[in-house]
């Protein structure tokens, strides 16, 4: 093994480490490259520990989705608060996936009503 592909076979073993899997794959649009998957917080970072392996292209999305998302507020319920961003966040993860199957819904209804080969 050169140089290079053990920096990189080192990189890759670090990465799966972080992620906890060693076949990480994006919760909501199924993409699986180690390089490409993060952890995300659906309730927002420091609200809440829990996380769901999302590829960068998702996270960003869903990143930008929580700026609208209330404002923290210190006089409320903090467990209330946490659970009331992390569903919010959850939907958002959600509305992304749903997007996905519509999308492959009509794309097999597409593919249905194609011609069959061989000239059926």
């Amino acid at each position: 093994m050169t140089a290079k592909e053990l920096a990189r076979e080192t990189r890759k073993q670090r990465r799966l480490e972080i992620l906890g899997t060693d076949n990480p794959r994006c919760g909501t649009c199924g993409h699986s490259r180690w390089q490409a998957i993060e952890k995300h917080h659906p309730a927002d970072h420091g609200r809440d520990d829990m996380t769901a392996m999302i590829c960068r292209n998702c996270h960003r999305v869903l990143s930008d989705d929580q700026k609208d998302h209330p404002a923290f507020d210190p006089n409320a319920d903090a467990m209330l608060d946490s659970i009331g961003h992390f569903l919010l966040g959850l939907a958002d993860m959600l509305r992304l996936v749903i997007e996905r199957l519509y999308a492959f819904g009509l794309a097999l209804i597409e593919r249905a009503a194609a011609p069959a080969e061989g000239g059926q």
